[in-house]
């Protein structure tokens, strides 16, 4: 994939990667689907999950809901790298096209913060299906999140 030169953000919070690891570690539903983290730097945050039958539409596919959930979700993990000390995310708004069917032996998610703010930041995510080694673009979406006040970070 060729990309072009994203901006460098610099995260409000020193520590984000333990804040973002700590909060993605209290997601049952990732855990459920088997998503883990493959990479955090500030404003990017790539997920991977496996197949698994279980995660399939009728036709041997990915759901959408679950191309749709590992997005939206790494979109947020971006959003979150930014954010003070202090604060979580929550999505506000998405808009997600579907480019072709996800198969393969694993999808990959790539979260980018496209332009952030003190409350509401925007990013984008990719997702990627992995067949024989080959990535097939299966997912573009915009995403909206919210930075909120929290206890947990």
């Amino acid at each position: 994939m060729t990309e072009r030169e994203m901006p460098r953000f610099e995260p409000r919070d020193p520590d984000y990667d333990r804040r973002l690891r700590a909060s993605f570690a209290r997601q049952g539903f990732m855990e459920t689907l088997g998503v883990e983290i493959a990479r955090i730097a500030p404003g990017e945050v790539d997920l991977v999950l496996p197949y698994k039958p279980g995660l399939t539409q009728q036709h041997g596919y990915f759901h959408a809901g679950t191309t749709t959930t590992i997005a939206d979700t790494a979109a947020g993990y971006a959003a979150l790298s930014l954010f003070p000390a202090g604060t979580g995310v929550l999505t506000s708004e998405f808009k997600v096209n579907l480019l072709n069917p996800a198969e393969g032996e694993r999808v990959v998610a790539e979260g980018r913060v496209v332009k952030p703010g003190r409350r509401l930041t925007i990013c984008r995510a990719d997702v990627y299906g992995e067949k024989a080694g080959r990535p097939v673009h299966i997912l573009t979406g915009l995403f909206t999140m919210v930075c909120i006040e929290t206890l947990e970070g």
